[in-house]
């Protein structure tokens, strides 16, 4: 029997257009297993969609999108689904269902994905929302959480089902200092004690470094730049230094490409 890949994903050769835009070129990376790995870039470079075809919601004009092997380009729904069994989601919106619990939330993909008898159930769900330090919320709605529970909450409902690919999409926006460095303590800690697999998509550059294994910048459609935190602060593409360190000046501009101001305000060429 051959020995599993240390990538649990691979992404090879991704190309992926809306419309005239170009969302993806010829994009390649990959994700090791039992690792954190960060995908960073400015807004629009396509973060969030990456996780959405790794996911299977999207589908890419060229390319693979392998997990464990399998493509999932090519599979069918069915496959899909049981295969979604093993990913676990933190949404940027926390996405919560509003008229359930915060013990509902958490059961749901328990509920949907296996038959655990309730009173088995009930032990996992207070297990993963004692994870999380929620434990005593499991009787609220959403709409009495502050946002930081929120997205703990979530957090609890995507390791559900000890899933091998835990996926964060912008885990740390909006957060308060409190809550984000329980969040940071949680992603570390959740990785190592489930030994699972960690893609975080975030443009917040510190907090992100402080717990990735590997990152890599997305711009333009492309991936200008991989490897660890240290070797991207000093990353010899001007782009990716800017990006890292936060400079407003340099390759990136602050404005979108757009008409002369003065044309713009005065109707007129001057």
């Amino acid at each position: 029997m051959s020995s599993p890949s240390q990538n649990l994903v691979e992404i090879r050769s991704l190309s992926y257009r809306l419309g005239e835009r170009i969302i993806f070129d010829n994009v390649s990376l990959d994700v090791q297993r039992g690792r954190i790995t960060a995908i960073i870039g400015p807004s629009g470079t396509g973060k969030t969609t990456l996780l959405r075809m790794i996911g299977g919601q999207l589908k890419p004009d060229e390319g693979h999108v392998l997990i464990d092997g399998v493509d999932v380009c090519q599979i069918s729904r069915e496959r899909l689904f049981e295969l979604r069994k093993d990913m676990g989601m933190l949404f940027q919106s926390s996405a919560l269902f509003t008229d359930l619990t915060v013990f509902e939330n958490v059961a749901f993909p328990l509920r949907v994905h296996t038959e655990l008898p309730e009173d088995s159930l009930r032990d996992l769900v207070l297990m993963k929302l004692n994870a999380v330090g929620l434990r005593g919320a499991r009787d609220l709605k959403p709409s009495q959480l502050s946002g930081g529970m929120a997205r703990r909450v979530a957090l609890a409902r995507a390791i559900a089902l000890d899933p091998k690919l835990i996926m964060y999409d912008e885990p740390f926006t909006g957060q308060d200092p409190i809550a984000m460095g329980v969040l940071l303590t949680l992603v570390r800690g959740l990785n190592e004690a489930l030994n699972t697999t960690s893609l975080v998509v975030s443009h917040d550059i510190h907090e992100t470094v402080s717990i990735a294994d590997q990152i890599y910048v997305l711009s333009n459609g492309k991936v200008i730049g991989s490897g660890s935190p240290d070797m991207l602060r000093d990353h010899a593409t001007p782009q990716v230094r800017q990006f890292m360190h936060g400079s407003p000046d340099g390759p990136v501009p602050f404005h979108y490409p757009a008409d002369d101001y003065r044309f713009d305000l005065l109707g007129r060429e001057l």
